[in-house]
């Protein structure tokens, strides 16, 4: 007996059919590509953090070109010589410490709850870097980044990225120009920890000055970059106590 594809019911079954066949197949790749998403993430997260730290290839006065994929993990592992997990008082080694999730922890911290701080501790040239992730929220959506110290608590270098901030404009938070403005800024106000303020009308606009604890704002982007001075704040707020161990010794 021949189908009548002209039914309702036949739409009806024939629409379930495809609606299950596709989610199968959906949930086969996504389970399959897993592994290699999970990886990718691992080696984005070390080329920032790297970057941070001035490890990098830019190959001229604007470019921000990463450690390539294929070499990452083994530059990652020839520069970040440890690796901490910060708990309170509480500080133990973590060769997986970079991948703790900055977002949970930043959430559990606001609401008065333990939070495990991931710190990276580097070396380049002689010279020992401390690095530290960051969590925040910009104008649309998520802002974070890494930020790398000397003893002194002088700024070497950071990494800013972004889920949705505008095109053009809060955006370019991950432009050269303006991450290398943060290179050389002290994060100290006396004895304060004070961070990195993304300022309007600093009356600094070349940022020579590395002790007001300013930048220069991205034009028509205040929210964000209110975002990231928030962010670099509370960065500051959480690590605080194992950075006066450090800027101690």
């Amino acid at each position: 007996m021949a189908i009548d594809t002209q039914k309702n019911s036949y739409t009806l079954l024939f629409s379930a059919g495809m609606v299950l066949v596709v989610g199968a197949l959906l949930a086969f790749v996504s389970s399959a590509l897993k592994p290699t998403i999970k990886e990718n993430e691992r080696f984005e997260k070390q080329q920032n953090i790297l970057y941070a730290m001035g490890v990098n290839e830019n190959s001229d006065e604007g470019s921000v070109n990463f450690v390539p994929t294929k070499t990452v993990e083994q530059t990652f592992a020839q520069y970040i010589k440890k690796q901490l997990v910060v708990e309170g008082d509480k500080i133990t080694e973590d060769p997986e410490a970079y991948l703790i999730d900055m977002k949970k922890q930043v959430a559990a911290a606001k609401k008065g709850q333990p939070a495990k701080l991931p710190v990276l501790i580097g070396e380049k040239d002689g010279k020992t870097y401390y690095i530290l992730p960051m969590y925040g929220k910009g104008l649309w959506d998520a802002i974070w980044g890494y930020l790398a110290l000397d003893e002194q608590m002088v700024v070497q270098g950071v990494y800013f990225d972004h889920k949705g901030e505008t095109p053009g404009l809060g955006a370019n938070i991950k432009e050269r120009y303006f991450m290398d403005d943060f290179q050389g800024e002290t994060v100290m106000d006396g004895t304060r920890y004070v961070g990195v303020q993304v300022a309007k009308g600093n009356n600094d606009p070349l940022n020579k000055d590395k002790q007001d604890n300013q930048v220069d704002a991205l034009a028509g982007a205040t929210i964000t970059g209110n975002g990231v001075t928030a962010m670099i704040a509370d960065t500051f707020r959480l690590y605080q106590d194992y950075l006066k161990t450090v800027s101690a010794n």
